[in-house]
């Protein structure tokens, strides 16, 4: 299933944020304003790192958590404390299936299990590639959501956490492994991989 099955709130009514902004202003005027947003986007730079969007979510937004660890992708911060010792993986899908469990358990405040609902807050998708040990190397965003960007980080934050992710140098180069983050309106998330 792809990350795009899965139906955010802004595309619940089938308007983008973008359609709304056109018309909360009207005509030619609400054309330029989503227009110049268009050119907030995101890119990547050749190094891998992670250019951020313009928009800056609301305080109320970020959980706190969030606060004590550091933004972009070259810091990892102290990822793996309290948890048990991962294990080697020798495949992909083992690699995928293990990180989905340590982020669950790294994280138990900012994630739900169960049931999937229909209509999801935001669905970022991160692409992690890790050193030999499991480590965090760097972390590229494949998709950004159209809505609660702050998502992104809580994400990212998540991964920092819940690392190492296993000694992964018996697996063939690259070692690297994608993970789709489903967001409740809790703006808590649920691992798409462990629904696989």
């Amino acid at each position: 299933m792809s990350p795009h099955a899965f139906q955010t709130r802004a595309d619940a009514d089938g308007r983008s944020s973008d359609s709304r902004v056109v018309r909360c202003f009207g005509g030619l005027a609400g054309l330029c304003v989503v227009l110049s947003l268009a050119g907030c986007g995101t890119s990547t730079v050749p190094s891998g790192e992670v250019v951020r969007r313009a928009a800056t979510p609301t305080p109320s937004a970020t959980p706190s958590a969030n606060a004590s660890l550091p933004r972009g992708d070259r810091a990892v911060g102290q990822a793996g404390i309290g948890l048990s010792a991962p294990r080697s993986v020798r495949t992909p899908a083992d690699l995928r299936r293990q990180a989905a469990e340590r982020l669950v358990a790294a994280n138990p405040d900012a994630v739900y299990m169960g049931e999937v609902p229909a209509i999801l807050l935001a669905i970022p998708v991160l692409e992690v590639e890790l050193h030999a040990d499991g480590q965090v190397k760097r972390i590229k965003v494949v998709r950004y959501p159209g809505q609660a960007e702050d998502t992104v980080d809580v994400a990212m934050a998540a991964v920092r956490r819940a690392a190492p992710f296993g000694d992964v140098s018996r697996m063939p180069k690259p070692w690297i492994f994608t993970e789709t983050f489903l967001f409740n309106d809790d703006r808590k998330f649920k691992p798409r991989t462990l629904d696989e």
